[in-house]
């Protein structure tokens, strides 16, 4: 169900689409200034094109063109259940050539990190820099994983269809439920600013959009976020920001700043008071706001 707020937006109710290679289609939208700088956005994990929606304005005031796509499994685009976090640079170059866009910037919130940080390994001369918000982080660097995120990444490795049951069940929950069921999920435990009501409802569509039609891409996601991500980080030649809240509860900031010494060119901006869902909100306008001319 599209929230009356959102029915306008052609790129949620009607988002467009490419095929890869391989057959896969996937779909994507865009938002903000149409004539404007390039920037991918991915989304969390689980999660759709449509949460760009929440800085179209912000995206349009900067000058930003937003290209959005739902990764394969999620929202409209058909799962991939083999795909692993290397193929992530051959969906963005197809979305890219659709759309007509040469180069562009990579933001990514929570479990979109590694799908970045891998099309900046493979796509480099198309990519620009990478912003990770509230990003995951590699097992390699990942020492204090909260419980959930460990228990969520062995029911995908071990019994994937348990997951999707679980899934399955939150949606149908969700669905019924106020829009804030939703948002906990991505809350500090201490968190004492509330979220805009708009913001809430967007955060909710986004997850019923991810999971209502399928839940492959979840079960695929974190088996390859618990595994090896197959990066060399050292390799990396683009500048790569990590924006995260130190109230995060879902990734750890101690694991953030181990990640971001293992990047050559990357920089770490903590959010002294906010959690994972107010860092998203709090810190994309002011990466579009250094894109502006």
């Amino acid at each position: 169900m599209i929230p009356e707020a959102l029915a306008d937006k052609t790129a949620v109710v009607n988002p467009s689409s490419v095929t890869l290679d391989n057959g896969h289609t996937i779909a994507y939208g865009e938002y903000g200034d149409p004539g404007g700088t390039p920037v991918v956005f991915f989304h969390g994990t689980p999660g759709s094109r449509i949460l760009a929606r929440l800085f179209d304005s912000a995206a349009a005031a900067s000058g930003v063109r937003l290209l959005t796509f739902d990764r394969p499994g999620f929202g409209r685009s058909d799962p991939w259940p083999t795909r692993s976090i290397s193929d992530s640079g051959a969906v963005v170059t197809a979305v890219l050539d659709d759309a007509d866009a040469a180069t562009t910037s990579l933001l990514a919130f929570s479990g979109g990190s590694q799908h970045a940080i891998a099309t900046a390994a493979t796509d480099s001369d198309r990519i620009t820099n990478v912003d990770i918000v509230s990003g995951a982080t590699p097992p390699a660097v990942s020492d204090s994983n909260p419980p959930l995120q460990r228990v969520l990444g062995t029911l995908a490795t071990r019994a994937p269809l348990v997951l999707r049951g679980l899934f399955r069940g939150q949606a149908w929950v969700a669905e019924r439920r106020e829009p804030s069921f939703v948002v906990s999920q991505y809350r500090g435990d201490d968190s004492n600013t509330s979220i805009d009501d708009q913001v809430a409802m967007t955060v909710k569509t986004d997850f019923l959009e991810a999971v209502s039609n399928s839940r492959h891409g979840v079960v695929t996601e974190f088996q390859n976020t618990a595994s090896d991500w197959g990066i060399d980080f050292s390799t990396l030649n683009v500048p790569v920001t990590f924006w995260h809240g130190s109230n995060d509860t879902n990734v750890p900031l101690e694991n953030v700043r181990r990640f971001n010494r293992a990047v050559p060119n990357g920089t770490l901006r903590v959010n002294k008071t906010a959690d994972h869902i107010q860092t998203l909100v709090e810190s994309v306008p002011a990466i579009f706001d250094q894109m502006a001319p």
